[in-house]
């Protein structure tokens, strides 16, 4: 066996495919590239963040086999936190909205994480504030806190920017990011901006509404801001509506075949509205994780495809 197919599932983080989609916009002059980080371990994008997270800790000495590690999350950072807790002998404690779908919660079962839930009503807000409160009576516990740890946005200013610079040969115009944490979003485009004397232009997506079906993603004027998130860094905020992103997700997997998540449409919704507008471009967006996590929520799968464009 040659030693290039041996690994650890903590390396199985990061070097994720870039794809060209095609037939989405009429501009020949415009390429839509989706970076598919649904082949990170446990299936997400959160799986960087996490994993710079847990070890910064180790290497600063706040954690060690044993540890009980806490944070909130509304899945995908959880269930990266799981299955490298179970890697590195962590013991985890999870704040989670008890309203998280059937999957995320079947796959912290799995790996043998302890779920503290909270309430559906409060989303991921309500979970942070639990996670919060237990930080405070519980301080021999190391709080990962995904919304404040600078360690979130490194991974990728380390990882995920640097990898689209790469794959891009540099071509790279327009970069696109739904937000949850922020921490895809702060730190990419910090990497692409650096490298490119801020000619790559970068956008941050948020649902269009509060009252939103976007798993995953912040309504930033209507809930609790992360602290490492830097609205700055964008050239311009788009919105997304719920109902066009979950056609828009759809499609994309009548046309593109691939089964992307509600975020990811969302994004892609804003790269191509902004497609309109310019004549010429390469765009990145960030597809987060995979529509097989969505499979559970039927109201998300349509029988016929009804994207009509933007």
């Amino acid at each position: 066996m040659h030693s290039t197919a041996i690994t650890t599932p903590q390396f199985l983080v990061g070097n994720t495919p870039l794809v060209e989609l095609k037939g989405l916009t009429s501009n020949p002059n415009i390429r839509i590239f989706g970076k598919l980080e649904y082949y990170n371990l446990t299936g997400s994008v959160k799986s960087r963040a996490a994993s710079n997270i847990l070890e910064t800790a180790r290497q600063e000495r706040l954690i060690q086999r044993g540890s009980v590690i806490l944070d909130a999350s509304s899945g995908n950072t959880g269930i990266a936190y799981a299955a490298l807790a179970a890697v590195h002998g962590y013991q985890l404690k999870l704040c989670l909205p008890s309203n998280a779908n059937a999957e995320r919660k079947a796959m912290l079962k799995a790996y043998g994480a302890e779920c503290i839930f909270t309430s559906p009503l409060e989303g991921s807000d309500g979970a942070i504030r639990e996670a919060q409160r237990l930080a405070k009576e519980n301080p021999d516990w190391f709080y990962c806190d995904q919304y404040s740890n600078e360690a979130n946005w490194k991974a990728h200013y380390q990882g995920t920017g640097p990898e689209i610079w790469q794959q891009t040969g540099g071509a790279v115009t327009h970069f696109f990011s739904s937000l949850g944490t922020s921490g895809t979003f702060v730190g990419t485009s910090k990497y692409l901006q650096e490298i490119s004397a801020n000619n790559v232009k970068c956008f941050a997506v948020q649902p269009d509404s509060p009252f939103h079906g976007l798993e995953g993603m912040k309504h930033m004027a209507s809930a609790l801001v992360p602290a490492i998130y830097e609205p700055d860094l964008a050239f311009e905020h788009l919105e997304a509506p719920t109902e066009e992103s979950i056609e828009l997700m759809n499609h994309v997997a009548r046309t593109q075949g691939l089964l992307i998540g509600p975020s990811c449409a969302a994004a892609l919704f804003a790269a191509l509205e902004y497609a309109e507008k310019v004549e010429s471009g390469t765009f990145v967006v960030i597809f987060p994780d995979s529509g097989e996590r969505y499979l559970s929520d039927g109201h998300l799968w349509l029988e016929q495809d009804s994207w009509s464009g933007v």
